[in-house]
This record gives C-alpha cells, sequence and structure tokens, in this order.
C-alpha cells in the first residue's frame, strides 16, 4: 500500500505516487487528471516544506489541499442533504439538519477517513508526520472533504454521490435517526440544548468567549454557555473547546446537554399501600 511517508523520502513521485491506483479502486473511479487526487491529499505541511527546498515552485493555494477542502465540504453537505430529504420525507427541517450536521461534522468524516485507512495516502511534511498526522482526526476529516473536491471535478456528481452515499452516509444514518427519534441529542446540540431549557422553562441559552489562544491559523477558543435569564453574574452551565467559535459553541452546548440529563430528577415511587 502507498504510504505518503515513503514518498516524501523518494520512494514515489508526487505527482503519480505509488499506492495510487489503490485509492481509485477505493473511491470507484480512475483519474483523468491523477494530479487533482494529489493535491487532494497534499496537506500544508508538506507544501510549504516543498517550497522552503525549492523543489516545488507553486506558491499559491493551488499547491495544497485547503482550497479542494472548501470545495468538499460544499459538495458533501449538499449531497448529504439531498439524500436526507429523499431518504426520510417524513421529518421536518429541524430533524433533517441535525441529521446533516452529525454526517458531516469533523469527528464522522474523521471516522469515515480512518475506515477507508485514507492516512496512509496523505502527503504530510515532517512535523506534521511526528505529531502523529495520519491519525489526527480533524486532518483525516479535511482530507477526506478534499478527496470528495477532487472526486467531483475529474469525474462529475453522479460518482461522487454513489461514494458519499456508500461510505458516508448508509453506513450510520439509520441508527442517527433512531437515535434521534428516540429523544437523544444529536448533530446540533445548541438547537438541542435550547430546546431542552425551554421545556424545562429555564429561559435561552447565552454564549460567550471566555479566552482565545494560539496563532491565527490554528487558534483555539473558549466559550461558556450561561442560562440567560440568570443574568451576567450567573455560574456558567459548561465549557467548550473548539478552532472556532461555532464550533467551541457546539461542544459547550453538549456538554451543557449531558450536565442537565445527570441532574434530571429521578420519578419518585409511590408509597406502597
Amino acid at each position: 500500500m502507498f504510504n505518503g511517508s515513503k514518498a516524501q523520502e523518494g520512494d514515489g513521485d508526487l505527482k503519480h505516487p505509488s499506492g495510487l491506483f489503490e485509492l481509485e479502486t477505493l473511491l470507484g473511479h480512475r483519474f483523468e487528471r491523477p494530479s487533482l487526487l494529489t493535491r487532494a491529499l497534499t496537506h500544508r505541511s508538506i507544501a510549504y516544506e516543498m517550497r522552503l527546498a525549492a523543489t516545488e515552485p507553486a506558491t499559491g493555494p493551488e499547491s495544497d489541499n485547503e482550497q479542494l477542502e472548501f470545495l468538499g465540504d460544499a459538495v458533501v453537505g449538499f449531497l448529504v442533504a439531498e439524500d436526507l430529504c429523499q431518504r426520510f420525507p417524513e421529518l421536518h427541517e429541524g430533524e433533517l439538519t441535525r441529521l446533516r450536521a452529525e454526517l458531516v461534522n469533523r469527528r464522522h468524516l474523521g471516522q469515515v477517513a480512518a475506515r477507508l485507512n485514507l492516512g496512509a495516502y496523505m502527503l504530510l511534511g515532517r512535523g506534521e508526520e511526528r505529531g502523529g498526522g495520519r491519525t489526527n482526526s480533524a486532518l483525516l476529516a479535511n482530507c477526506i472533504e478534499a478527496v470528495m473536491a477532487a472526486l467531483y471535478l475529474d469525474a462529475g456528481i453522479e460518482t461522487t454521490r454513489r461514494f458519499v452515499v456508500t461510505e458516508i452516509i448508509e453506513p450510520s444514518v439509520a441508527a442517527l435517526r433512531q437515535q434521534m427519534l428516540g429523544g437523544s441529542s444529536i448533530g446540533d446540540s445548541k438547537s438541542a440544548l435550547q430546546e431542552m431549557l425551554q421545556s424545562q422553562k429555564l429561559g435561552q441559552p447565552e454564549y460567550r468567549v471566555k479566552a482565545e489562544s494560539g496563532p491565527d491559523h490554528r487558534k483555539r477558543f473558549l466559550v461558556e454557555v450561561f442560562i440567560q435569564k440568570n443574568g451576567p453574574a450567573g455560574k456558567a452551565l459548561a465549557r467548550g473547546l473548539g478552532n472556532t467559535k461555532k464550533k467551541a459553541e457546539q461542544e459547550a452546548a453538549r456538554r451543557a446537554i449531558a450536565k442537565l440529563q445527570r441532574k434530571k430528577p429521578q420519578p419518585v415511587e409511590a408509597p406502597a399501600s
């Protein structure tokens, strides 16, 4: 099997790395433009190292997979939304939104990429390699989005749809739907927390950024969630960390839901007569 680290050491050509045909088999498509797939596998860390070593003249966004990741995010989101609407016509918008959020989030896409062993094909810089980048869920999720964009650009929407349905949607969607209809919180934790607080007449949630850290390209946000009616002096329900404010808010909401569920009073048994 192709291993990105071996290609970086000279055992393969980055334009046509060894093992590319094996990945194409997994994707169900033989690329007319294999450089698209190679670019989808190229993390910015190795693109940067190659520029420093003057082995790669490209200096723009076309030298790594970040633009493809952006496009792939939109392609996967569209195909998941389309499939859910056709698969579950009885569900309302909020339920469809939660299912889609669960199927396209970083955790789920990272799991799909790991199942496909996508990490073995990624082209990483030495720092990311040493830091365990091949098993990093966020890197894997980003990479599979980029690969979906490459597949879409080379093969078209139908081939991409088949892969998304087979590998991203169908292995999980039935269980997620059952979990949601059973009352469990999935996907959009912020909406679920708001519904929970309203049902318990506790008011609206309020999110506040407590701290920011890291350089601009690797920001980390710490967000706290409060019950709005308790005012500025109220105690935070929970905290959440994320590399965007939205992700930190979702994590804070998820933790708040878990906390409230643990505190939910148990029914009192009637005394024996």
